[in-house]
This record gives structure tokens, C-alpha cells and sequence, in this order.
């Protein structure tokens, strides 16, 4: 593959670079420039290069759910690179064995070889079916307690990267270690846990909480729950940045607490698509006003991109160098990912383009440089 070059205000890792960034093979060549300012930066009419955003948690979008099986990884990939997600995990749901097994055997084609026009699928995060029964959420009511030998099975169809679960359920918390020693990352979610419980998670290789603050016990002073466990101990944490699933005075707690907190968009088969009813797993929800919610009320994902995030966190107050961090960097690090989430010589070509405005421009995933109209 011939140098490909791509010229603007640049982030990498030591702060903005005017100049150019040359790619070639898939992998960045070599970034040359001039050390410059956020504030400078964006002042200019220049592009800004960014690292491509990283999701750890999509279940769907453009119409098509992850337990759908069939070519539905495919839509939802292709939908998630048109708003500038470069990597994701696919997200499964709490579901019969079977259901899952199903869904993951479709998976597995995918997050070994990235069809040309998507994001690249780097394996699953199981967020199910490991969790209460008492905090479900969204999630259907098929909740039990972990078993190591059915995630190695269901590893085998398709690469886990993460497993969600709630520590308190009976077993889950010994399991931790010998997951983690698996390779597995393990994070606490869906759980109406202690503190305590938290804390001995944390303390047995737990990396990190699910949607902070959503599906899980509150703080309280006097009972500080896993989000106090969260709050006061972890150093990474997702987060739903749609302002909906976290008041932004949360968002803005969390982002003090917790110095590696990360953006997912939890999006469902409904993000990229107009208002009306779709499927995440076994359940029948409905997109209105923003929001995506079960027949009860109950908020069931999210419609968010990636895109969108990063202009919410500016929204926030946070520099772009740091929404870039929370958008892209610190999922990667919490991965164990060197070379993606930003840009530097040896990094996968994974970038997008925005206009000082922050409107996405160009999205290249790979060295390859995605058609935003017909992805």
C-alpha cells in the first residue's frame, strides 16, 4: 500500500502537532510538525486529527441487534465507523445458553477479519448473563451465576474480552481470579452489591464498573454502595455520556473520582435510525425523544455515537485532548491495547477528522478510509 498523508492540527500523545501524519500499511509512519496549543488549534481552520474512538459496550445500531445473529455485526459495525468508531466490542444480552452461543457464533467470523467499510470488532464483552436478577435493567430475566467452564465454551466461538457480573451473586466472586488468570477482563455491573462486595471484587482483579451509576446500588453516606465502591477505589469506569443515563453533575463526580473514567455508548439496534419500536435481545423497545426505553419506562441503552460523546464531554467543560483521552486512549489501555486509541509511529491508522466545530469529517480505520455516505 502506497504513504497516504493526512495534513491538520494533530493530536498524539504529547498534545497537538501541526503538520502531517503518513500512514501506510495500516499503521502510522511517521506524525512531523510544529508543537501547538488546544486553544491554537482550534482556532485555526485546520482539520483536527484525532485517534478513532474505541467502544467496549454496543449492542446494536442501524436497525440490527448483536443476538440477532446473522449479518447483523456487520450493519451495526458499519453504522458505529460512519460516527467515527474505529474499534467496539460487541455487546451480547442475558439469554438462554443457546441464544447466546447462537449470537456468538456469528461474532466469531467477525472479530477475526474486519469486512472492508466497518470498524474493526475486537471481541465481545458478555455482559450477560452473570448478573442480578435483582438489577436487570434492560436485560431480560435470565440472569445465573457464572460458570467458568460455559465461558470458555462460548469463548471458543467467539474471542471474549470482557465479562460483566454482579460480585455478590453466589460463586461470582471467586471466579474473578480464575477468569482473570483466563485472560479475561472482568467488571462489575448490573449488581445490587455493598460497598463491600465492590471493594472485594476490586481486591480479587476486577478492573473496572459497567455504565457507572446505572444498574447498580447508590451511594449513600452511611451506605456507600458499589458506586461509592466505584467512586472511592476504581481507576477505570465506563460511562453513558448521553445525558440522559447520567445527570451531568454525575458525570462531572465521576470524572474526579475516577482518573481513567471512559465513554461507551451502550447503543442499541435504535442508534442511527428514526423513532419507532426494534429489538434488543428478547425484548421489544421503543425510540423516542432521544431515548430508548422499555414498555414500563425503563431506559434500555442508548442511541449515542461516539461522535456525539466527544461533543458532549466538550459540552462539559473537558479540553478535546481530554474528551479525545475518554473517548479512544483510556478504553484502550483498560484493554491492554497499545496500539490503538492514539496516534503515534507504529499505532494502527485508526483516525477521525473534525472540523473546528467538531463535525466529523473523514473516518480512516486501518489505513483504510471509510465512504461516511455509504458505509
Amino acid at each position: 500500500m502506497s504513504l497516504q498523508r493526512i495534513e491538520g492540527n494533530i493530536l498524539t500523545p504529547a498534545g497537538f502537532v501541526r503538520g502531517a501524519l503518513v500512514h501506510r500499511d495500516g499503521r502510522v509512519a511517521s506524525i512531523e510538525g510544529t508543537p501547538i496549543g488546544e486553544a491554537q488549534a482550534r482556532s485555526e481552520r485546520a482539520a483536527l486529527v484525532l485517534p478513532g474512538f474505541i467502544d467496549n459496550h454496543v449492542h446494536g445500531g442501524g436497525g440490527a441487534d448483536t443476538m440477532e445473529a446473522g449479518d447483523a455485526i456487520l450493519r451495526i459495525a458499519r453504522l458505529h465507523v460512519r460516527h467515527g468508531t474505529t474499534a467496539l466490542l460487541a455487546t451480547t444480552m442475558t439469554a438462554p445458553l443457546n441464544e447466546i452461543a447462537a449470537a456468538m457464533a456469528a461474532l466469531g467470523p467477525a472479530c477475526r477479519e474486519r469486512p472492508a467499510g466497518s470498524a474493526r470488532v475486537m471481541g465481545v464483552h458478555l455482559e450477560g448473563p452473570y448478573i442480578s436478577p435483582d438489577k436487570l435493567g434492560a436485560q431480560p430475566d435470565f440472569a445465573r451465576p457464572a460458570s467458568i467452564d460455559e465461558v470458555l465454551a462460548l469463548h471458543a466461538l467467539a474471542p471474549i474480552r470482557l465479562i460483566t457480573l454482579a460480585p455478590e451473586l453466589p460463586g461470582n466472586l471467586d471466579l474473578i481470579e480464575p477468569l482473570r488468570a483466563q485472560g479475561f477482563r472482568v467488571q462489575i455491573g448490573h449488581t445490587t452489591g455493598s460497598y463491600e462486595d465492590g471493594v472485594a471484587a476490586l481486591e480479587r482483579g476486577a478492573g473496572g464498573f459497567t455504565h457507572l451509576f446505572n444498574a447498580m446500588s447508590g451511594m449513600h453516606h452511611r451506605a456507600p454502595g458499589m458506586v461509592g465502591a466505584a467512586l472511592a477505589h476504581a481507576r477505570y469506569a465506563e460511562i453513558i455520556p448521553d445525558l440522559l443515563h447520567v445527570h451531568p453533575g454525575a458525570i462531572r463526580a465521576a470524572l474526579r473520582a475516577v482518573p481513567c473514567l471512559f465513554c461507551v455508548t451502550d447503543s442499541t439496534a435504535a442508534a442511527g435510525m428514526p423513532d419507532g419500536d426494534y429489538k434488543l435481545g428478547r425484548h421489544l423497545v421503543t425510540k423516542c425523544l432521544g431515548g430508548v426505553r422499555l414498555p414500563d419506562g425503563t431506559l434500555a441503552g442508548s442511541t449515542l455515537t461516539m461522535d456525539q460523546a466527544l461533543r458532549n464531554l466538550v459540552s462539559l467543560g473537558l479540553s478535546l485532548e481530554e474528551a479525545s483521552r475518554r473517548t479512544s486512549t483510556h478504553a484502550a489501555d483498560y484493554l491492554g491495547i497499545a496500539d490503538r486509541g492514539r496516534l503515534g509511529q507504529g499505532a494502527h491508522a485508526d483516525l477521525v477528522v473534525f472540523d473546528r466545530d467538531l463535525q466529523l469529517q473523514r473516518v480512516i480505520v486501518e489505513g483504510e478510509e471509510i465512504d461516511l455516505a455509504h458505509a
